[in-house]
């Protein structure tokens, strides 16, 4: 089911490479053209199959594509959208991965687009892993992928869109994109804070040196493998959705605080309680 005869992939890393690698196997993709900044990983792209072509030029590479896909840490977005715009035949398609959609979304409609046209997306799926050479093709086979239009979607390019995630085995889910962007500081940014200081928090108290790491079993691991992430991208991620990760982590301390309150007086009853609350959740999450 051909969608997009040529499309342009800014940014072949774990998701736009496995978005490529998918969409040609599903043929929902034709000609695939990688664009990125270092000619490393696009030579790496292009031998995996992931793309067919590449450049480190991003007006060139943009030419008469029908989609582009930005999958680039979120505070580049809007920038390489300006940039691309002069370059792009009408009637093109933009959308993005990103996990915060909101700024997006306001500063893409303050461009009013005309003839072209912009998708905000969100595919929920990834690993701690980065690069071309993370990329699979059954990445998004079952995961949620979150489409967050305005009131300026153009709603052929929106259902095109959603065809595309279809086809790779997403479930498609259309969203506010305020509201998307509350969830996922829930449910993704926090998790990740928490992970990232957890481990930080752990090497700044092993004054000692006795790598207390070492020592760890497979619940630490567990935990922690999200602290593997990209740090370009999670900061990015971070200082976009800022209102909303500050506020719950304002909260998550209020949380910690109570736990540590339980355990400082002995509260058998309640500290019982919360752990087992959490353990029941946790199945559910589970199931």
């Amino acid at each position: 089911m051909l969608v997009f005869k040529k499309v342009a992939i800014v940014g072949v890393g774990l998701i736009g490479g496995s978005l490529a690698l998918s969409a040609r196997e599903k043929g929902v993709f034709h000609y695939i053209i990688g664009i990125g900044r270092t000619l490393r990983n696009l030579q790496k792209a292009k031998e995996l199959g992931v793309v067919d072509n590449y450049t480190v030029n991003l007006t060139e590479g943009v030419k008469n594509v029908d989609l582009v896909v930005i999958a680039t840490p979120v505070g580049t977005i809007i920038p390489l959208i300006e940039k691309m715009l002069p370059y792009l035949k009408e009637e093109t398609i933009i959308t993005d991965v990103g996990s915060v959609k909101g700024e997006i979304i306001r500063k893409v409609d303050k461009l009013h687009l005309s003839n072209l046209y912009f998708v905000g997306g969100h595919p929920i799926a990834g690993t701690e892993n980065s690069g071309v050479e993370a990329a699979f093709s059954d990445l998004f086979t079952g995961k949620k992928c979150i489409l967050t239009p305005s009131k300026q979607t153009n709603l052929s390019a929106l259902e095109k869109v959603k065809k595309l995630w279809i086809s790779v085995g997403s479930e498609v889910i259309t969203m506010d994109s305020e509201l998307h962007d509350w969830i996922m500081a829930a449910v993704s940014h926090l998790p990740h804070i928490v992970a990232f200081t957890l481990v930080n928090f752990l090497s700044d108290i092993d004054n000692l040196n006795k790598n207390l790491f070492k020592f760890s079993a497979g619940g630490l691991k567990d935990f922690t493998r999200i602290a593997g992430s990209d740090p370009i991208m999670w900061r990015d991620i971070a200082l976009m959705n800022k209102a909303n990760l500050v506020d719950l982590i304002d909260r998550y301390q209020k949380k910690l605080n109570y736990f540590r309150e339980l355990i400082n007086q002995e509260d058998f009853s309640n500290l019982f309680e919360e752990i087992q609350k959490s353990r029941n959740i946790r199945r559910n999450i589970i199931k």
